[in-house]
């Protein structure tokens, strides 16, 4: 029997899909997105660049942008640093050893400003090979054509 061990991967939300498909041998479709990270569990090599990207394509129902202040963002996540940026620049840089509950945001501080160009030249990297234009989020509710309710974002439903 084989026992259990720990991998130190980053995976993000699309990922789940292909490594489920790759742990249980099936074809992953070519429409799929993310990585297969099946054969890193089995202790093969980590197919990512050592980074994987957050979003938030359009802020909805209790954190909606005019009542609350959402935002759309795209971020950078690695083992050492997190770093976003919404449609108006640079929003948020953590260092994620230093400082694990993220509460000093370095964003604004000179002495990061060459991590944070680095950060977001590699953000953008990502963002083009997923073909997201980070467009304003209700571009985005327009195009899938979801309906809004009194908030103006996509309803929960239960």
């Amino acid at each position: 029997m084989r026992t259990g061990h720990t991998v130190d991967a980053l995976l993000a939300a699309p990922d789940i899909m292909p490594t489920l498909f790759g742990l249980c041998g099936f074809a992953i479709p070519e429409t799929v997105e993310g990585l297969d990270y099946s054969e890193y569990l089995r202790g093969g090599g980590d197919p990512s660049d050592g980074a994987v990207v957050i979003l938030c394509p359009q802020p909805f129902g209790q954190w909606s942008a005019p009542r609350h202040g959402g935002v759309e963002y795209r971020g950078l996540r690695t083992h050492r640093y997190t770093y976003t940026r919404t449609l108006d620049g640079p929003w948020l840089l953590y260092d994620n050893q230093e400082d694990p509950y993220q509460l000093d945001n370095l964003v604004d501080k000179p002495e990061y400003a060459g991590l944070k160009r680095e950060l977001d030249a590699w953000l953008q990297r990502k963002l083009d090979a997923m073909s997201d234009e980070f467009l304003p989020g209700l571009e985005y509710i327009r195009k899938w054509t979801y309906p809004v309710d009194e908030t103006g974002t996509v309803p929960y439903t239960w």
